[in-house]
């Protein structure tokens, strides 16, 4: 066999799999275990010095089991798999996309730190920056797609916070608008604001484009956060949510992760792995499905506005940052319909084949009222700011025959 570099599809079946290992099957099995035998009481100790970090592993040696907080077959065969598709150093899995992204803010920020962020960015995200972490004694400074990077810049300057700045958090394409943030931008911040005495880490929550149609980490991020809840399980039947990088910070996340005990556990794990084989297939089809579902909404007379990624006018930044971040303008689309709540509402307890409830990059397609359900926490204020109106729907968008959701969008907005 020759040395052929295989796709990350290829392998998402077979990659960092032994089946001698566990009797010759096909599948990875559920090592539905809390803890592992060592073979004698050395290797036991060995095991714990690498995992505890008192020495480095040394070169090629073999990793051992310990206990499945620590690490466990499904979980690490899972993230070797995932770290494919970006390309990253390491990956970590967790029992949700909100302890993954809690967990990296908690490790690299401390008490006086200021924390920037993009806006907007999912309700749960929003909340724990705006109301958790403040008990911590750390602020958050919202920046949003229409300021520059000189812009944020001269804000942090403004408020004399320029030594106290240590993480930039960014979602993009931002939830629920799909704004887009220019990651070279972002990551320029950073740099300018890093000093000898400290580093100022660039987080991507890259969750919107999943592992396939943006990769955070060749564009400056130093970390990429997703809920893997949505395309990565993209079946709405687990809850998890992973984080990515160089070994530089990944030590840290992880270190943290298995103090915290937030790590996601092997039935989790094994149900990912399954979903990481048709992830490709099934993204490309919500991706084909959305831009016949943009074209609709589009000349629609009900609808006042289509927040879509393959939307965007040439010529502009946005569409810039587009071409340069984005393979692809994705499945998640929002609309602002004819109206305000009332009429929302109407539309969205009309709809037949879609499913109302919120999470998206599922194989069902799925509307919610964003003001009130997953951005109901973030401030008056700033959902002005960022358009998040009353009369804004958000729609993901599943692998039903397009005819299909396109009739039942229609006949939700005949009731109007």
């Amino acid at each position: 066999m020759d040395d052929r570099r295989f796709h990350p599809e290829s392998l998402m079946m077979s990659y960092g799999y032994k089946p001698e290992l566990s009797e010759g099957a096909v599948k990875c099995p559920i090592f539905q275990t809390s803890t592992f035998v060592f073979k004698s009481a050395e290797e036991g100790k060995a095991f714990f010095q690498v995992a505890y970090g008192q020495r480095e592993k040394r070169p090629n040696e073999e990793l051992g089991l310990i206990y499945s907080r620590l690490n466990n077959p499904d979980l690490q065969i899972l993230e070797e798999r995932l770290c494919l598709w970006d390309e990253a150093d390491e990956c970590a899995v967790f029992e949700s996309g909100m302890s993954a992204i809690s967990t990296v803010m908690l490790e690299f920020l401390r008490p006086g730190d200021v924390l920037l962020y993009s806006k907007p960015v999912y309700g749960g995200t929003d909340h724990f920056i705006n109301k958790v972490l403040p008990e911590y004694g750390i602020v958050g400074l919202g920046f949003t797609s229409d300021q520059e990077a000189e812009e944020i810049l001269a804000m942090v300057d403004t408020l004399n916070l320029r030594e106290k700045v240590k993480m930039v958090y960014v979602e993009t394409p931002a939830n629920p608008t799909n704004a887009l943030f220019d990651l070279e931008a972002c990551k320029f911040v950073a740099d300018t604001l890093t000093t000898a005495e400290k580093d100022v880490v660039v987080v991507v929550d890259n969750t919107y484009m999943g592992p396939l149609w943006q990769h955070p980490l060749k564009h400056g991020a130093d970390l990429v956060v997703y809920s893997a809840t949505k395309y990565i399980g993209g079946h709405s039947d687990l809850i998890a949510g992973a984080v990515l990088g160089g070994s530089k910070y990944m030590k840290r996340v992880r270190t943290l992760r298995t103090f915290l005990g937030n790590m996601a556990g092997p039935w989790t794990g094994w149900l990912l792995m399954r979903s990481l084989e048709t992830l490709k297939v099934r993204m490309n089809k919500q991706a084909e499905n959305a831009v016949k579902v943009a074209n609709f909404l589009e000349s629609h007379p009900k609808v006042e506005k289509v927040y879509y990624l393959g939307f965007i006018p040439e010529g502009t930044r946005q569409y810039e940052i587009y071409q340069k971040q984005l393979s692809c303008a994705g499945a998640m689309l929002s609309f602002d319909i004819v109206g305000g709540e009332a009429e929302a509402f109407k539309f969205l307890n009309s709809l037949k084949l879609m499913k109302l409830a919120v999470s998206l990059g599922s194989t069902e397609s799925l509307a919610e009222h964003p003001a009130t359900m997953t951005h109901s926490d973030v401030s008056p204020k700033d959902r002005e700011e960022i358009h998040i109106s009353e009369k804004l729907v958000r729609l993901s968008i599943g692998v039903e025959h397009f005819d299909d959701i396109i009739w039942d969008i229609s006949q939700a907005l005949d009731q109007i």
